[in-house]
């Protein structure tokens, strides 16, 4: 029964109409991978718990307010969120259009950092810092208009039926994108972001079908590089020393080797259970520096124990999973190369962060994906779920 403004007499109607189609079967929320959603968002609220952990004592960071960085994390997680929401109502396609103004941009602000409004974080010159306290790190967005350029120019002419696959030239205009920024970070120098890069372009070009001549090419040209960058002197002594506390952990225990060694001794303390939230001995008494950070990890270890860091490593397996779903799924070279250039940031980056905090990798200064603390690595790694649920939303062209 109707009432008078036409309005069901229970006062439901419009309400339940409204509700409906908010899940319908082709509603955008129905569309989202909602796994990759859930993990993601658990990751950030576990990475939350860590990061109070880590700092809520250290009165010499958190300016004497315990909640300072717990605060700031769930701040920045928000605003992540609303960044992918935003790159999903613009959808992938949209952004495929602006890749040049984005590419620019990206380009001038890697840029910026080697003028006088760069500053030097935690050892790295990879920051520009403005007023009222608030810093950004433009390498961290780079990965992103890395991804979406190789992929405007690798898909171009396969996604207009012209090709099966993308010619040599194609590649070389590619890798020609990927290089400037690429070169300009690696002069700040920011070697950890370097590296992320590099394993984006080489997951980009295997997922475009280019020639394995090109893959294979790269890796040699990398090892050459590696070694010209190290004889040329290019990488900061503090870089140097992490090699070498790497190749050589007994290498001055309280000195390059300090970090690597108190986050192995946390770890290592958690045994299979933990010790328990906010009561670590190692993270309690701050012996592992940068903990909020590049060694969130270590309080997960040793205060969640094998079972909490475990569960860490499984959602970030899930979101990895889901990915690769997403990849197979579309229909456009495109949304491929997008798809794949995101999982190779995050599965290198992951497995970098985690691996250096046991001591199996060199220590990159690279945060773990969602759960460390920092604005511009949470908004990049949000974007980047945007990106993917864009491109599992958006329906193929034709």
């Amino acid at each position: 029964m109707a009432g008078p403004h036409g309005f069901s007499v229970s006062g439901y109607g419009p309400q339940r109409s409204n509700w409906t189609r908010l899940f319908a079967r082709d509603s955008v929320l129905r569309k989202l991978d909602w796994p990759i959603m859930l993990s993601a968002v658990l990751l950030s609220l576990i990475g939350a718990a860590l990061v109070f952990s880590a700092t809520r004592n250290r009165t010499e960071l958190n300016q004497g307010d315990p909640y300072y960085f717990l605060l700031r994390h769930l701040l920045n997680t928000g605003i992540g969120l609303a960044l992918m929401v935003a790159t999903i109502w613009l959808g992938h396609r949209t952004l495929r259009t602006a890749v040049p103004i984005l590419y620019g941009l990206s380009v001038l602000l890697v840029l910026l950092v080697l003028t006088p409004l760069g500053a030097t974080i935690n050892g790295a010159h990879a920051w520009i810092v403005f007023p009222a306290g608030f810093s950004l790190q433009p390498s961290e967005f780079v990965k992103i208009t890395i991804i979406l350029g190789m992929a405007m120019l690798l898909a171009a002419r396969v996604d207009a039926g012209d090709r099966e696959h993308p010619d040599h030239r194609t590649v070389l205009q590619s890798l020609g994108l990927a290089l400037v920024p690429i070169m300009v970070v690696l002069l700040m120098p920011d070697l950890g972001s370097v590296m992320v890069m590099a394993m984006i372009v080489l997951g980009v070009l295997l997922a475009s079908g280019a020639s394995n001549r090109w893959v294979f090419g790269l890796i040699a040209a990398g090892a050459a590089g590696a070694v010209a960058v190290w004889q040329l002197h290019i990488l900061d002594d503090y870089q140097i020393n992490r090699f070498a506390a790497f190749a050589n952990p007994e290498l001055d225990p309280a000195g390059v080797g300090y970090n690597t060694n108190q986050a192995r001794i946390a770890i290592g303390s958690g045994g299979l259970m933990g010790t328990g939230l906010f009561h670590g001995s190692q993270t309690t008494g701050q012996f592992v520096p940068e903990q909020q950070t590049d060694f969130v990890f270590t309080v997960a270890g040793e205060e969640l124990g094998f079972v909490g860091a475990g569960l860490i490593l499984l959602l970030l397996g899930v979101v990895l999973w889901r990915a690769c779903r997403i990849a197979r799924e579309t229909t456009e070279l495109y949304g491929t190369v997008v798809a794949a250039g995101i999982i190779a940031w995050f599965a290198f980056q992951s497995f970098e962060n985690v691996g250096m905090t046991l001591g199996i990798m060199p220590v990159a200064g690279l945060p773990l994906p969602f759960v460390s603390y920092g604005g511009s690595s949470m908004f990049a790694v949000w974007v980047a779920v945007g990106l993917l649920q864009s491109i599992r939303v958006q329906k193929p062209l034709g």
